[in-house]
């Protein structure tokens, strides 16, 4: 009876300690999986910091995709990786390569065997491959945009099979590395430390990887476009200021003439130009310009003519003489594709006169009073002519011509680039030669200043919200 009580007892204290070894076990488990947990995520902020630090480095793209590489084995535990990036053409490259990275397709033949300087070689060897963005472990990640986790790579037939031992594939993790809707390639891992297979938490912990390592490249990115954008706005200051150097502070004084000029850049540094200077007392010399396209190379090809013109416009009487003479001057400063159009005059108040020249340039308008009705006529003044540095000297010369006008008191004369009568409106017509033509009859009792001022008022108002499109240069000499 008492053996029956010991055992029955004995039943009962077993049946209490089996469910406690099952919580035992269970907290063990969940204790094990915190670790785990915790130490990935040590391992990503350590991976974070890493990333970091390169940022503040300030290191070039392809240091930064070296220092990535090598963070990845740190912090995964592999024994090489690599960084594939792709091409325009949809080839797959290394950009970055640490340790004995297998690579992705089979040696040649001529090339085996060569173990003394291994590492090196097998980094030439990467760096020299290109192969498909469908092709293999890494073309399988670029066409799905989803990691591949091979425990066992030697089973899978996309991974090669090189005689070299050391380049042996047992296990690989290959990760996308995107940030938002950019694709900066592919990060791959092979063969762990310790010889084991790569497991569901290495892959896991090699995606959390992935993301800051493409969010590093994205930053580092943006870091070298604000750094090279506040470079080139400073180059672009510079440039602008010595341009705003280059015009003329004020209109010279010369008695019976009166003088207004206006200036708006569509961007910091303009193509256009315009020149007021002095030939004698009694003579003005006016020139405006549109150098092609814009920025930098403009603005120095701008400032070269403006210089070489002041120098030649003393040695010539004719406009058109000038204009040769520039054009000859300026034959081995321009590149191909780039040329200048430009309208030369001068005005002589001895002889109540106004001879232009015009290369290619928009036809100036003069405005003279009726002396019979007293309404102001406007016309359009042409003459013949091609853009400096489009053709060669002799058709240059052999085209351009002067032509001489009457430029008496009360008459005034307009000279401007196409970005005052090429501005669009909102439906994006433009204001033309007709409504300028219109505005300036209209305009044409005021003063320069006020006629200039007018002008840019019924712009605005025909533009209205629309920004300027094109550099504006607009010069009035009115003969008072």
């Amino acid at each position: 009876m008492v053996l029956f009580l010991l055992i029955g007892l004995l039943v009962g204290i077993l049946g209490m300690l089996f469910p406690l070894a099952r919580a035992r076990r269970e907290l063990d488990r969940v204790a094990e999986d915190k670790q785990r947990v915790t130490q990935e995520r040590q391992l990503v902020v350590d991976f974070m910091h890493h990333m970091v630090e390169a940022l503040g480095e300030g290191l070039s793209r392809q240091e930064l995709q070296q220092r990535i590489v090598h963070a990845a084995i740190l912090c995964s535990g592999a024994l090489s990786a690599c960084l594939f990036e792709r091409s325009q053409d949809g080839q797959m490259r290394s950009a970055a390569v640490e340790g004995l990275f297998p690579p992705h397709r089979p040696l040649p033949p001529a090339l085996r065997g060569k173990a003394s300087t291994r590492a090196r070689f097998i980094e030439q060897v990467l760096k020299a491959e290109n192969f498909p963005d469908t092709e293999g472990i890494v073309g399988a990640v670029v066409q799905t945009g989803q990691g591949q986790l091979l425990a066992d790579a030697a089973t899978d037939p996309r991974v090669v099979v090189h005689d070299d031992p050391a380049l042996k594939v047992r296990s690989v993790i290959a990760v996308p590395l995107r940030f938002r809707d950019r694709f900066f390639g592919v990060l791959a891992v092979a063969n762990s430390v310790g010889g084991e297979p790569f497991t569901q938490t290495d892959f896991s912990l090699m995606q959390s990887l992935a993301e800051q390592a493409a969010l590093a490249l994205h930053n580092a990115e943006f870091l070298h476009f604000q750094i090279e954008k506040k470079q080139l706005d400073l180059d672009l200051s510079l440039a602008s200021g010595i341009q705003q150097m280059l015009l003329p502070r004020e209109a010279p004084r010369l008695g019976g003439l009166d003088l207004d000029a206006r200036y708006l850049p569509a961007q910091k540094v303009s193509g256009d130009f315009y020149d007021l200077f002095a030939l004698s007392e009694t003579r003005l010399g006016v020139a405006v310009a549109d150098v092609s396209g814009k920025g930098i190379p403009a603005s120095l090809l701008m400032a070269i003519c403006r210089t070489n013109l002041r120098q030649i416009a003393l040695r010539h009487v004719s406009p058109a003489e000038t204009l040769k003479e520039l054009n000859r001057a300026m034959g081995g400063d321009m590149q191909r594709g780039m040329f200048i159009t430009m309208l030369y005059a001068v005005v002589d108040t001895s002889k109540g006169a106004v001879t232009l020249a015009r290369a290619g340039h928009e036809l100036p308008l003069i405005s003279r009073p009726n002396a019979a009705t007293g309404v102001a006529l406007g016309e359009f003044v042409g003459s013949e002519g091609m853009p400096l540095g489009m053709v060669p000297d002799e058709i240059f010369s052999a085209v351009i011509a002067d032509r001489t006008e009457a430029f008496l008191p009360g008459d005034t004369l307009v000279l401007y680039t196409d970005g005052l009568t090429e501005a669009p409106n909102e439906d994006d017509k433009e204001f033309s030669g007709a409504r300028l033509a219109d505005a300036v009859r209209a305009l044409h009792l005021r003063s320069a200043r006020e006629i200039n001022d007018g002008l840019l008022e019924s712009l605005q108002r025909f533009t209205g919200t629309t920004l300027l499109r094109d550099d504006l240069t607009l010069v009035t000499v009115k003969r008072v």
